[in-house]
């Protein structure tokens, strides 16, 4: 978890990661992980949902 939150700390602005470090708990990210053992296995499941909170701020962005 810890590193999975150093990585969206450090993406920040790199589309998505940011959504994480604002408003997901340790919480979220534990449920997020599951059972992952490493931490590339955990930070491509938390992936696949920053790519969509990248694709809204995407379209909110070019909404306007």
């Amino acid at each position: 978890m810890d590193a999975v939150k150093a990585y969206a700390l450090e993406h920040y602005n790199d589309g998505g990661w940011d959504v994480i470090v604002e408003c997901w708990e340790d919480t979220d990210i534990l449920e997020c992980i599951g059972d992952a053992r490493t931490v590339e296995d955990a930070l491509a499941r938390v992936s696949v949902l920053v790519d969509v909170f990248a694709d809204r701020q995407a379209d909110a962005r070019h909404s306007t």
